[in-house]
């Protein structure tokens, strides 16, 4: 059965704020005033939404909804991240997590329901996509959290679009999320502390070139050539290494900006020496950093984690050649906090 609803406010934008206004006879400015009890003060329901009348508050009520999630689970680490499981309303749910570090607090957002980019050591893909969110969906993730962290006095510094999905197949949908988040009238965070991360959609890398951005790039590579990429990511077969490394070297030529490389190092799989060796080959020209990650266990994959020897062995052959590379540091293990877990434990419980 489809279900419908209203149009959810967050998706969309102040100036169509405004234009809705004066189609409902209001002048202009009321767009405005309900754009920064969205952002600004971040009320739960349009009846908080003190200074517009009674009759328009009425209206907003009639004709949009204010709530896009309802909250299934909570997980809280040791360590102060915070895992969600969200529902939404067709009773798919999503993930999102607020992480926190020395330099404030981060939220990693999810772009879709469920992955069809099919990479065999991650969670994500584990039932398939089921459908994208919309741009006021992946807005409502970080406006919950920013809510959240509002009760600590704390705020949202910086948002990584690395959950569940892949952005850049819900490209126009993550552009305006990308645009409603850097709004200097709303949640006003700054391009450089957003970055997007993509398996390597080749058209949509091209495009995102000229969107003229400061918004950083990252690349899930996993890899350092076409035949072990396309085991690992069958979206290699899509869109082969070598034209993604030939749409990364356009945009930084079109941006001048540093592409981060997010490498997850498989036991005895991609975490050899000679892959670091032909990895370093690949993009030692590049101005790039490398991420590398070891792998969460997902207990429906066989993949097993790297010794710490040997990612420190990756980490200093990398480095021997000149590459910025660092090792992420793990947040969330006890929670079950990499991408797609605790959904599919609620896929399958329910």
């Amino acid at each position: 059965m489809q279900i419908t609803m209203k149009p959810l406010i967050y998706d969309l934008s102040l100036e169509e704020l405004q234009e809705w206004a004066k189609a409902n006879g209001e002048p202009a400015f009321r767009g405005g005033q309900i754009f920064d009890w969205l952002y600004v003060k971040r009320v739960n329901e349009f009846e908080s939404m003190s200074n517009l009348s009674k009759g328009l508050r009425q209206k907003l009520n009639d004709q949009f909804t204010l709530s896009a999630l309802s909250e299934i689970t909570k997980l809280e680490s040791k360590d102060g991240t915070v895992k969600f499981l969200f529902g939404l309303h067709d009773d798919h749910a999503i993930e999102t997590v607020i992480m926190k570090h020395n330099y404030g607090n981060s939220v990693c957002v999810t772009t879709q329901v469920g992955c069809r980019i099919g990479c065999t050591f991650c969670a994500s893909t584990l039932g398939g996509l089921k459908r994208d969110l919309t741009a006021g969906e992946i807005v409502a993730q970080v406006v919950r959290s920013q809510q959240i962290l509002d009760a600590r006095g704390e705020r949202v510094s910086s948002i990584v679009i690395m959950g569940t999905g892949e952005p850049f197949e819900n490209y126009d949908a993550t552009m305006r999320f990308l645009r409603l988040m850097i709004h200097e009238k709303g949640l006003n965070i700054g391009q450089r502390h957003i970055t997007v991360s993509t398996s390597g959609i080749v058209p949509s890398i091209y495009k995102f070139a000229e969107e003229n951005t400061q918004i950083n790039l990252a690349i899930s590579i996993h890899a350092p050539n076409d035949a072990l990429r396309s085991k690992l990511m069958p979206v290699n077969r899509r869109y082969p290494f070598d034209d993604v490394i030939e749409s990364l070297r356009y945009y930084q030529a079109k941006t001048g900006r540093r592409i981060s490389f997010e490498y997850a190092l498989i036991g005895g799989v991609n975490d050899q020496k000679e892959h670091a060796e032909e990895l370093a080959g690949v993009i030692k020209n590049m101005l790039c950093h490398v991420n590398l990650i070891p792998v969460n266990h997902v207990p429906e994959r066989k993949y097993v984690r790297t010794s710490r020897n040997d990612i420190f062995e990756f980490q200093r052959i990398l480095a021997d050649h000149g590459v910025n590379v660092t090792i992420r540091r793990e947040q969330g293990h006890d929670i079950a906090a990499a991408c797609g877990q605790l959904r599919a434990k609620h896929m399958e419980l329910g």
